[in-house]
């Protein structure tokens, strides 16, 4: 038990004869029921213990953090993997409302964009850009929950650019098929978020091998999907439950898609100008498509 309570615990045992008989008891809260604190906010651990949320802010304060947040996110990797899925999920939300799930996951959404934005690289962002806009082809690889990532960046690389391949066999032998021509020229996009992909990591490792531009949309610096890339992307994905939040990182490629679009303008007018032809002369989309409730057109049809 020993070793799953490093850091945060070292803390509290370090400061804990100096604390106020409040912070004390918010101590030994955390210590005894860890595995619920980790997924409460200030005010809740506030409310349970009937102390004020100054104070428990001030107990973070005192064990040498700079804040709930950054205190938080310690108590997390402690707790983190040592506790299934199914049980991390009982032991946040087992006597919340749906109302509160709501708020909670929301929120918790909200702070993840927060964080992606506050600590994003400018710099391999722009540099990501580039090399997207000047590869012959475009590789992209996202498997299991960030295949509708690598789906939504395909779909819209392809409108802006062309050239697109979007590699989702579930065989790594037919996924090096695939990418059996790529080169120097081309660029590869791999998206893998915990638990990342083997899959991706071994064609990023192939693209590398044939001095393709590896670019790597993950969720930090000690990700092995790092390891072939020379462009890293990162985005906050961490949510504890049964299902890891996209939020952050699709929106980190929808931001990759406007910026895209903002460097070719023309081109991308040229391109959507092209589709709208082809829909009209073909009658693409008429029984594919409804309009607002409210529009009068789709009334008057029937």
């Amino acid at each position: 038990m020993r070793e799953e309570k490093s850091g945060v615990f070292d803390r509290i045992e370090e400061k804990y004869a100096k604390m106020s008989r409040s912070q004390k008891k918010i101590a030994g809260f955390i210590v005894d029921h860890y595995e619920e604190a980790v997924f409460m906010t200030a005010a809740q651990i506030a409310s349970n213990l009937q102390v004020s949320e100054s104070t428990v802010v001030r107990f973070a304060s005192g064990i040498g953090y700079c804040g709930y947040p950054e205190f938080q996110r310690a108590l997390e990797e402690c707790v983190k993997g040592k506790m299934g899925r199914t049980h991390r999920m009982d032991a946040r939300y087992r006597n919340s409302s749906q109302e509160d799930i709501l708020t909670t996951v929301m929120n918790a959404d909200i702070r993840k964009l927060k964080e992606t934005l506050a600590e994003v690289d400018t710099a391999a962002f722009g540099v990501a850009v580039d090399t997207i806009l000047k590869a012959k082809t475009v590789y992209l690889m996202g498997l299991r929950s960030c295949g509708p990532l690598a789906g939504f960046l395909a779909f819209y690389l392809n409108m802006i650019r062309g050239n697109v391949v979007l590699l989702s066999s579930n065989s790594l032998s037919e996924t090096f098929e695939q990418m059996l021509r790529i080169s120097k020229r081309d660029c590869f996009i791999g998206i893998s978020f915990p638990r990342y992909s083997m899959r991706t990591l071994k064609a990023m490792e192939f693209a590398n091998d044939r001095n393709a531009k590896v670019i790597a949309i993950t969720d930090s610096v000690n990700s092995p999907m790092n390891l072939y890339s020379s462009c890293n992307l990162f985005a906050r994905s961490d949510m504890v439950s049964i299902a890891d939040s996209l939020v952050a990182p699709l929106s980190l490629i929808n931001a990759l898609v406007v910026a895209l679009c903002m460097k070719i303008p023309q081109d991308v007018k040229k391109n959507l100008d092209m589709l709208e032809e082809t829909w009209n002369n073909y009658q693409v989309g008429m029984n594919d498509e409804i309009d607002q409730i409210g529009d009068a057109s789709m009334l008057d049809e029937g």
